[in-house]
């Protein structure tokens, strides 16, 4: 049962970001009356002129629709927590230098803006987390003498397709107790119907498996590529080969680099609870944080890298996207370095890092150029210059 009344239906903690803010622009485009705490000042400037920070594919008209119709607004006042019945943290799980978990990082923030929760609100944690902070959220809460219902309901999305999959996707709803899962469902009910419930150890396991899974599907097919480029022998040729009407080879990813915010982090963070006996995934990290300094090594074999100018295209941790977070186009830069007379890079898409070049002056200087990301301007790349093309963005085979 809700205590007390509440002038809004959501308030959404850490929402200017990729996950908070299309779920909060989703709620308020269902009717609900939405509001967004954040602590950046330009974030919350930006989503009040309806402005999206960053890119995602059909957010924004929603976007200046819902605040033009007063449903959604940003503020950097904590207090605003307090107003909505239903409080959303996207607050997640870090990990260090070391590759652990911080899984006080949500208590943390909770501890900030605790006195503002008020009793009867649902507290839903959204962002991935580490196994059993659900349960620390919940000790919290009672040792605050809050009649607060938690629960955990971990993003399924996909960056750059929010707008679709939110309202496709089922739901995982996770809580302790009849009233709080009952709530939660309601809550993303209005989203989506296909809802699905687990335990809150179940949900929070899922959500890491989930990743996992896919940075280890990252990591097989980057280790083949890595099999067939040492003997010579294109990778992308016979991964359409295997692949052409064959049902059990229909998910075989391509070659390239995986990274982003989520997929590592989320491995590492299994590793951790595992206590460090997650083989696959230690083994996983090594493979794909380790492909840029194996696409160097082989580039090194093959030209005098002290003596060109090498171009990376794309800086974007995946094609489409202007996100660098976790990118690991920072790693090849990086290498190369050490290695190369001079290092350009350009994305058509990221405007956060000053350092990038238009594209145009990269291919009048470069000597060699790296596909790094597969975005799909390079799709009609036309140019003399030597490519290492991990990607098979210009269709002409997978070697280095």
């Amino acid at each position: 049962m809700v205590i007390g009344t509440f002038k809004h239906d959501v308030v959404v903690v850490g929402g200017c970001g990729h996950v908070g803010l299309p779920l909060a622009i989703a709620f308020a485009d269902r009717g609900q009356s939405v509001v967004i705490h954040d602590v950046s000042d330009v974030a919350v400037k930006r989503v009040n002129e309806a402005e999206l920070p960053f890119g995602e594919d059909g957010a924004g008209p929603i976007l200046q629709r819902v605040v033009a119709q007063g449903r959604l607004r940003a503020s950097t006042d904590p207090s605003i927590v307090a107003s909505a019945e239903n409080v959303v943290m996207v607050i997640g799980t870090p990990v260090d230098e070391h590759l652990n978990p911080d899984p006080q990082a949500i208590p943390r923030v909770l501890g900030d803006c605790a006195e503002h929760l008020r009793d009867g609100q649902l507290l839903v944690l959204r962002s991935t987390i580490y196994p059993g902070v659900t349960a620390l959220v919940e000790r919290l809460m009672a040792d605050r003498g809050l009649v607060v219902d938690v629960a955990f309901c971990p993003e399924r999305i996909a960056e750059g397709h929010a707008m679709t999959e939110l309202f496709s996707l089922p739901q995982i709803v996770s809580a302790r107790d009849e009233r709080a899962q009952r709530r939660a469902a309601a809550l993303f009910g209005l989203l989506t119907e296909d809802i699905v419930v687990l335990d809150p150890e179940e949900a929070e396991l899922a959500k890491l498996f989930t990743n996992a899974w896919r940075y280890i599907k990252f990591a097989t097919v980057n280790q083949f590529f890595m099999i067939a480029n040492g003997r010579g022998l294109d990778f992308e040729r016979i991964r359409r080969a295997l692949t052409h009407g064959y049902p059990r080879a229909q998910d075989m990813p391509g070659a390239g680099f995986a990274a982003g915010p989520c997929l590592f982090k989320d491995t590492m963070q299994l590793a951790a609870f595992d206590d460090n006996r997650f083989h696959l995934g230690h083994s996983a990290m090594l493979i794909n944080e380790g492909l840029p300094l194996y696409v160097v090594s082989r580039l090194e074999e093959r030209f005098d890298l002290a003596e060109m100018t090498v171009g990376i295209l794309g800086m974007a941790f995946k094609g489409g996207s202007d996100d660098t977070r976790s990118s690991l186009s920072y790693k090849l830069k990086r290498i190369l370095g050490f290695k190369a007379r001079h290092v350009l890079t350009t994305d058509p898409h990221v405007t956060s890092d000053p350092e990038l070049v238009p594209l145009d002056r990269m291919l009048a200087a470069a000597d060699l150029l790296v596909v790094a990301t597969p975005h799909p301007e390079y799709l009609d790349l036309e140019t003399d210059v030597p490519i290492a093309d991990i990607w098979n963005v210009l269709g002409r085979g997978v070697r280095v």
